[in-house]
């Protein structure tokens, strides 16, 4: 990948930006910061598109995407790749043993190497990304040099709210990154996520209700019981799971009474509760469940009372 031209920046960015709701600025930081030849970690809670931004500013820069999970677990062998028992046997330490892990992978092919959840990752295998960033190339003991094709970028991601099994990262990589943080979309962009998401599945699809559901799930954020709240994803999953219980339970069942139950199961996981509070996950889901749809039946009402050219009252 080639230092861009302002230009190719330009019709770069809005490409990707085409295959992501409301995130043209966040699209611009990146495909800059990636046609300037830098590294990226997106910052950001789970659920605000960190993938989904990636995967379409890779295909708008025609690069394969190579994907890791961070966690504890990942240690540098699992991450550079290993020589094949079986064959070193058969070979000896030949190239043709060796199997490529997803660093080396994306080296070769000159790919965006996504990182997820680099907080979680042991400090020895981020040492290993400090010396590619750095070098633009790894040794391998027994097999040699691999060397970044022109297209190599290590784009990171990390959710800063996350305290458990995460440490910070060293200054040793977030002096070598340029850093995107990315916040929940707005209301109308998620309500747009949840429609192009379950709008061909879901029978007599009613977007007023959709919206509801989506009120809900952003009203965990901000309840003061809870220290995490959902996702757009729990939106999703809720109006997904209440359609096949609508399906299930017939004509006598309600959208709304479905609805809430799939609240519960879609978004009770999602969510953290306080210390110290008493309540469950599952209670403080159906307050707001009952909070948002009561409002919006007193809103239906209001306007079918209301006299023939004359406004409805809040």
């Amino acid at each position: 990948m080639p230092k861009e031209r302002s230009g190719d920046v330009g019709s770069r960015a809005s490409a990707a930006a085409q295959g992501v709701v409301g995130r043209t600025r966040e699209v611009e930081l990146v495909v800059a910061a990636l046609g300037a030849r830098r590294h990226v970690v997106l910052e950001g809670p789970p659920g605000t598109g960190k993938s989904t931004l990636l995967r379409s500013v890779a295909q708008s820069f025609g690069v394969s995407f190579v994907f890791v999970e961070g966690n504890a677990e990942l240690t540098p062998s699992r991450l550079i790749g290993n020589f094949d028992p079986a064959r070193v046997l058969d070979e000896g330490y030949a190239a043709s043993s060796f199997v490529d892990g997803p660093l080396v992978q994306a080296l070769r092919e000159g790919a965006l190497l996504y990182v997820e959840e680099i907080n979680r990752i042991p400090e020895e295998t981020l040492n290993v990304l400090v010396t590619v960033m750095s070098e633009g190339e790894i040794t391998i003991p027994r097999y040699g040099k691999v060397t970044a094709g022109d297209g190599f970028r290590l784009v990171a991601a990390m959710n800063p709210f996350d305290a458990v099994g995460t440490a910070r990262i060293s200054s040793a990589i977030s002096d070598r990154v340029c850093r995107v943080a990315m916040t929940y979309q707005s209301l109308d962009d998620e309500v747009a996520i949840v429609e192009h998401a379950t709008r061909g599945s879901v029978k007599d699809f009613d977007s007023a209700w959709v919206r509801g559901v989506v009120e809900v799930a952003r009203a965990t954020r901000s309840h003061p019981e809870l220290r995490v709240g959902s996702s757009v994803r729990g939106a999703i999953d809720t109006v997904m799971v209440a359609d096949q219980l609508v399906a299930m339970r017939g004509s006598a069942a309600t959208r709304d009474a479905c609805g809430k139950d799939a609240a519960v199961v879609s978004l009770s996981g999602r969510v953290r509760v306080r210390e110290g509070v008493t309540r469950s996950a599952e209670s403080i889901i159906e307050e707001l469940w009952d909070r948002q749809f009561a409002a919006d039946e007193r809103d239906r009402s209001g306007k079918a009372s209301a006299p023939t050219g004359a406004p409805s009252r809040r």
